[in-house]
């Protein structure tokens, strides 16, 4: 079976396994295991960021993220279908307590116009006041997209000018990394706060991180703690973080290859597929998901007539190949 439902299936690798192993562990809720120490300061650098925080999944990370910068009773813009606003099941709101507004986006992107129509200043007891501004890349339910820097760019200045926050959804930052050749850094300049996974395609088994400012980290880890994610000796976790670093980032590359040779397979054009992530119509995403499965290869329904697949660590190119003549086949 070739499972291309999600790049979240991948499996750590001998030589990660061994990494993991080797790892020196101590206690992390005391602050104090060494090798998730290593981890945080080194992505935060990455990014430009003064600290990070291991959390155990995306979700958490972004929950953690956001309600650094929007409180309640306060609200943040985001796109549509951005995965804060469809997938992390109203967690922001129930743990936070904020709203959401959201534009509808031409393949996931920024509208620059419905941002600008849509901030509200804060007009005392009238209105919900703006505080943050959110953005995802790449973007999942888009099909991978890339938000262009210069769009970034754009929503860091309207931000400083309204004296509001951005927060980037950053689950898969990496693969936008590699498919433009925008450095890290140059994201994390646009950003105030942000989460990033390593168990998508960089194949670590667990783990995302919340970068950002000394005081969001610092009051993040209470509310991790509060949240139920204090952990313990995860130095083990965060060796596979460290490892895919090392290992899996330049990697990626190879699955956006292979996405691309997929979508032709699907109806898609391949130059509209950047990353990993092909996202298709079809008239019954039930149906096709069951028969492309009877024929060996999982893909997901994401909506009743939308199907996604994700390339990833686990799909070599001879399984890309084999997908590509299962899927044409389907219909």
């Amino acid at each position: 079976m070739i499972d291309l439902r999600s790049d979240t299936l991948t499996a750590p690798t001998d030589e990660m396994r061994r990494a993991m192993a080797r790892a020196e562990v101590g206690d992390d809720v005391y602050d104090e295991d060494p090798t998730v120490r290593l981890l945080q300061e080194r992505v935060a650098g990455l990014f430009g960021h003064e600290a990070a925080l291991f959390a155990p999944t995306g979700s958490m990370a972004n929950v953690l993220a956001v309600r650094t910068v929007v409180g309640v009773g306060e609200e943040v813009l985001c796109e549509a279908s951005a995965h804060i606003a469809r997938a992390e099941l109203g967690a922001h709101t129930a743990y936070t307590g904020l709203g959401m507004r959201t534009w509808r986006g031409d393949g996931g992107g920024i509208d620059r116009e419905a941002i600008a129509e849509m901030f509200a200043p804060d007009l005392g007891p009238f209105f919900v006041p703006t505080k943050a501004i959110s953005v995802e890349n790449t973007h999942n339910f888009a099909g991978g997209t890339v938000q262009p820097l210069a769009d970034l760019q754009w929503v860091r200045s309207f931000a400083d000018e309204h004296g509001c926050a951005v927060h980037m959804d950053g689950a898969r930052i990496w693969n936008a990394h590699v498919a433009t050749g925008v450095p890290l850094a140059e994201y994390g300049a646009n950003v105030d706060v942000l989460a990033v996974c390593l168990s998508k395609g960089l194949g670590a088994p667990v783990g995302s991180l919340l970068v950002g400012s000394a005081a969001a980290i610092e009051e993040s880890r209470i509310w991790r703690k509060r949240m139920g994610g204090g952990m313990r000796q995860i130095g083990i976790l965060a060796a596979a973080g460290l490892y895919a670093l090392d290992h899996h980032v330049e990697r990626l590359a190879e699955d956006h290859e292979h996405a691309r040779m997929l979508a032709e397979a699907v109806g898609v054009d391949p130059a509209t597929v950047p990353t990993n992530i092909v996202v298709f119509s079809v008239d019954d995403a039930a149906s096709y998901v069951a028969e492309a499965a009877a024929s060996g290869v999982r893909v997901s329904a994401v909506g009743a007539r939308t199907v996604r697949l994700v390339t990833h660590l686990g799909v070599t190119r001879e399984d890309a190949l084999r997908a590509r003549e299962v899927l044409a086949a389907v219909r």
